[in-house]
């Protein structure tokens, strides 16, 4: 929902990418399966100039469990549905159950949500809950509380709403990879503006200086809390041949 999309940023057509969930997995005994194209890029990515990341229009998202009860999605999707629409009210979440073998093979839900804004920008945020392995549990322990769908459905819509007040063109999450495709880049200018710096950003960007030997201008913007990076790219290509 989000990742595929930002890629076109920087010049990788949308046509072929595809990302299909064939079953979904919850810890800790997982099960899921996904598959995943990439089309191939004919040279090089494109530097981008990508600092605005404008007003939020709309909210999607979509609820997931797996071989519990559907209702617990529908009440996922109210709670963090009775939160989004105190700020907006084109919100629409759509629920996935799974149950078998498209379920996995252990029981849990989550919730993942994107917010849209009018420049294109997609900032996302998503949890899950999964119940323990009943086989490895002794009779002496005491079952494990997990959170309710309705605390699960207002974590997440809190979330977002977190992200969203950060600023950046993306979210948290996606700094890194961000970074990392701007210091692919032909040796041209890329400029783009996050929110505050997550600690695995942070140390993505010592791993590109390292390795790539791209350094990035750092710009604090103290009246939006935001950050500013710029960087020239260290112009790889792809050499990949088809073999005949």
């Amino acid at each position: 929902m989000v990742t595929l999309h930002m890629l076109k940023h920087f010049g990788v057509p949308l046509e072929g990418l595809e990302l299909k969930i064939e079953n979904r997995g919850a810890p800790p005994r997982g099960g899921g399966e996904v598959l995943l194209r990439v089309p191939n890029i004919n040279s090089t990515l494109k530097a981008v100039n990508w600092i605005d990341e404008g007003m939020v229009k709309r909210i999607r998202g979509v609820t997931f469990s797996t071989n519990v009860s559907p209702q617990i999605e529908n009440r996922i999707l109210y709670a963090a549905r009775g939160l989004f629409n105190k700020f907006i009210p084109d919100v629409h979440i759509f629920t996935d159950h799974r149950a078998g073998l498209s379920g996995g093979l252990s029981a849990g839900y989550g919730v993942s949500v994107v917010a849209e804004t009018t420049t294109g920008c997609l900032i996302s945020a998503d949890a899950t809950v999964s119940y323990p392995n009943v086989d490895e549990m002794s009779e002496q322990s005491k079952k494990p509380e997990l959170m309710s769908p309705e605390d699960l459905g207002e974590q997440v819509a809190s979330m977002l709403l977190e992200e969203v007040a950060q600023g950046g063109v993306v979210d948290s999450t996606h700094q890194s990879l961000l970074f990392m495709l701007c210091a692919l880049c032909p040796p041209d200018v890329s400029k783009v503006r996050v929110g505050q710096l997550t600690p695995h950003a942070i140390e993505s960007l010592r791993n590109i200086k390292e390795f790539l030997d791209v350094k990035f201008i750092i710009k604090p913007d103290p009246n939006s809390n935001t950050v500013t990076l710029k960087c020239v790219g260290a112009g790889v290509k792809n050499l990949a041949r088809k073999i005949s």
